[in-house]
């Protein structure tokens, strides 16, 4: 489902962000920092309309959440809903890497009839 990846340095040459090049022209980005903040990012209003992210930046909309600061980012960046993604980095990257390839899956599906 990947067809390449990317290392985008910041300007100190230190590492930014990993991007992900998807089957269907979408874009993942994957960001982690020291102190422990993260964003993953699926990029696909260019190609849907859509976006998903999960991300613990604290944005004081989104306190009323459970689970904040983590929260997710289903369809916009407008709303989010609570985030059940893992607090490792190593199973949160699969987790969702695992939900963008069910949602391609279920995208090319063919539906009952068609």
């Amino acid at each position: 489902m990947i067809v390449s990846s990317e290392l985008i340095l910041l300007p100190s040459d230190e590492s930014g962000k990993l991007r992900l090049a998807v089957i269907d022209g979408s874009l993942i980005d994957i960001w982690l920092s020291v102190t422990g903040r993260y964003s993953y990012h699926w990029e696909r209003r260019v190609t849907k309309g859509d976006l998903y992210r999960h991300d613990n930046a604290p944005h004081a909309r989104w306190r009323h959440l459970a689970t904040f600061p983590k929260h997710f980012h289903e369809g916009t960046n407008d709303t989010a809903v609570e985030s059940r993604i893992s607090d490792d980095p190593e199973t949160a990257i699969r987790e969702f890497l695992t939900f963008v390839r069910h949602k391609l899956l279920d995208e090319w599906r063919p539906t009952k009839g068609g």
